[in-house]
């Protein structure tokens, strides 16, 4: 008998947190996008531009901010009040 896939048996994605650094399922974290220039929580997960994850939970997204890790994975200044807007943000996505 033939060893047949069915959906359960499929890849699940694995992402990043810029957080904790774990890897864990692509759909259990929020991903926030940068797109020409503009950084936002992308809940949906389909916005255009580059994406990085964090994990739904006050302590990733503190750290996340401590460790200024948008500047370092975008590669690009963001301001303290445009910083502080978008985890602002972010906190509305918490679990």
């Amino acid at each position: 008998m033939k060893n047949t896939k069915n959906s359960k048996d499929k890849n699940i994605p694995m992402r990043r947190c810029i957080g904790c650094m774990e890897s864990k399922p692509k759909n259990s974290l929020l991903r926030i996008a940068c797109y020409e220039g503009r950084i936002s929580p992308d809940p949906t997960g389909k916005a255009k531009g580059r994406g990085v994850y964090v994990c739904r939970d006050e302590k990733c997204i503190k750290l996340a901010q401590k460790k200024k890790a948008l500047q370092r994975n975008f590669k690009m200044e963001i301001s303290r009040e445009e910083e502080e807007t978008i985890f602002r943000e972010l906190e509305e996505y918490e679990q």
